[in-house]
């Protein structure tokens, strides 16, 4: 008995200002291709069961291109195998917040989709010993998330944020309605939880994952890339779950197009010249090219000055050939000078002695960066010194 887990579709999602050739918005199209893609791969593996854990589309009232693609692609995947059952539940992009609004997902009712919207609601499916507990975002309390003893199989289905579980970069963005107890999820009562909101692939409990979503659609995809990285995983994709085994396995939808953060650096102490070298160097060392990616470049300590005296017709070249070029330039950290009554924080030791032998006066034909180098080697051997002095065992009286 194999379930796939689909979550955070995103239909409609809108990025940046380029077009397609049609007149669509490239994100939007990328986000679109990413989704046929995911339905290819599920037609390939034939589940018993499909259940999609919310956010199908990124806003409550879509454009109508993305309705109609979305209708087609869920139409083919009815087609293509008849009996299948799917069930799908609104995220908190999909619940619309007036009363007197309608749900779009209940258009997918009309091909024999079960769509779950106002509340939680138990559906059974005798023909496969199961049962599914569907809970949509939704405001108020939790209900009781109970199995039904009756079956073989139950499966948990719902969008929100587990306990501790959501990063810090998304802490204050984009929340679901209600945060989800791990302890109320009762995991080992289930054969499998889906669950929805957060995009990035993650095991709650060996039977309990978000599925993360099919494309980087959320307010901070560069954070998404650090946990994927650290995560080992290879990017984007839906699970496939066989309920008999408890056996998980991921399947990596590869993306419409790359998002390159490019290695960032300090500009402290650069002239405008030597940063305008840096970035094109940066730029020029990135595997692939830049051209039609989406690309970040981070570099601190840029006084504001500098900023403005860049090569701006070099920067507007990276921007058209890439689909989206964003430097991101983040002045100075203040440093406290004195003991009070000024923002920020009071310099390091090191920082000290470099401000101060960057300023002291020298003779013309001395060479300062080498007398900074050689000051702040002398600083960083004395360290060792003490340190390896500590470390000594005392000697003996």
């Amino acid at each position: 008995m194999r379930l796939v887990h689909l979550a955070d579709l995103h239909l409609g999602y809108r990025q940046y200002h380029r077009l397609t050739p049609t007149g669509i918005n490239q994100r939007e199209a990328d986000v679109a291709h990413a989704f046929r893609r995911a339905i290819d791969r599920v037609i390939e593996l034939k589940p018993d069961l499909v259940v999609i854990a919310g956010d199908v589309f990124h806003t409550v009232r879509p454009m109508n291109p993305a309705i109609i693609d979305a209708f087609y692609q869920f139409y083919r995947l009815r087609q293509a195998i008849p009996d299948l059952p799917v069930v799908m539940i609104a995220g908190n992009h999909d619940r619309p917040r007036a009363s007197e609004t309608g749900c779009i997902l209940k258009l997918f009712s009309r091909i024999g989709i079960h769509v779950v919207a106002d509340g939680p609601k138990r559906l059974a499916f005798p023909e496969l010993d199961l049962a599914v507990l569907a809970v949509p975002d939704m405001s108020g309390p939790l209900p009781a998330l109970t199995p039904e003893p009756s079956v073989r199989h139950n499966v948990l289905l719902l969008h929100g944020e587990v306990e501790g579980i959501l990063p810090a970069h998304l802490a204050n963005v984009d929340r679901a309605s209600v945060e989800i107890p791990q302890a109320a999820l009762g995991a080992p009562a289930w054969s499998y939880v889906a669950l929805g909101h957060y995009h990035v692939h993650r095991e709650i409990a060996a039977n309990a994952y978000y599925a993360g979503s099919l494309e980087y659609t959320s307010p901070n995809p560069w954070g998404e890339l650090v946990e994927e990285r650290e995560a080992g995983l290879p990017g984007k994709g839906f699970i496939e779950f066989d309920l008999d085994r408890g056996a998980h396995t991921f399947h990596h939808v590869p993306p419409s197009r790359q998002l390159i953060d490019l290695p960032s650096f300090s500009a402290r102490g650069m002239s405008a010249a030597e940063l305008n070298a840096a970035i094109a160097e940066r730029v020029d060392a990135c595997p692939g090219g830049i051209d039609d990616r989406v690309v970040r470049l981070v570099v601190r300590d840029v006084p504001r000055h500098i900023v403005r005296e860049l090569d701006h017709k070099a920067l507007r070249e990276y921007k058209r050939r890439a689909l989206h070029f964003h430097l991101d330039t983040r002045r100075p950290e203040v440093i406290r000078m004195s003991a009070s009554g000024a923002p920020g924080r009071r310099p390091t030791l090191t920082e000290t002695v470099e401000s101060y032998l960057a300023r002291r006066p020298i003779d013309a034909d001395l060479d300062r960066a080498a007398l900074v180098r050689l000051g702040l080697q002398y600083l960083h051997d004395a360290d060792a010194a003490a340190e390896q002095a500590a470390a000594a065992p005392p000697s003996a009286s």
